[in-house]
């Protein structure tokens, strides 16, 4: 027969490995936001861990470095855009093509949005 401490501790040992695995999952998921700054504009894109790993690192300088080197990059843009909910998110927009002669600078960029994966 099981007790109601037994429920209890159960339970809070659920919560407890749920909130230990998901944020490990979503970080996993969630993609990294780069600034690129434009001769025009700029415009945030975006891309996920293997995505990044393909162009040799996770950081602005392989994004740049892959830029230069192709003349040309397929990326996701971010916008940002309203949950069911209200609440605001930078969600994917659409795939862009970026040229390497238009393209000044590329930065990391952090928001305090969540940020969702895209396909």
């Amino acid at each position: 027969m099981t007790s109601r401490r037994n429920i209890l501790q159960g339970g809070a040992l659920a919560l407890l490995a749920t909130a230990t695995i998901a944020p490990t999952a979503w970080s996993q998921e969630k993609p990294m936001l780069f600034k690129i700054i434009t001769v025009k504009d700029e415009i945030v894109i975006g891309f996920n861990a293997d995505e990044l790993s393909k162009l040799g690192g996770n950081d602005a300088g392989a994004v740049s470095r892959t830029l230069a080197a192709k003349g040309e990059l397929t990326a996701w843009q971010y916008a940002v855009k309203k949950a069911d909910n209200g609440d605001l998110q930078q969600a994917p927009l659409r795939k862009v093509g970026l040229l390497a002669n238009t393209s000044l600078r590329v930065e990391p960029y952090t928001t305090p949005l969540t940020v969702l994966p895209h396909e």
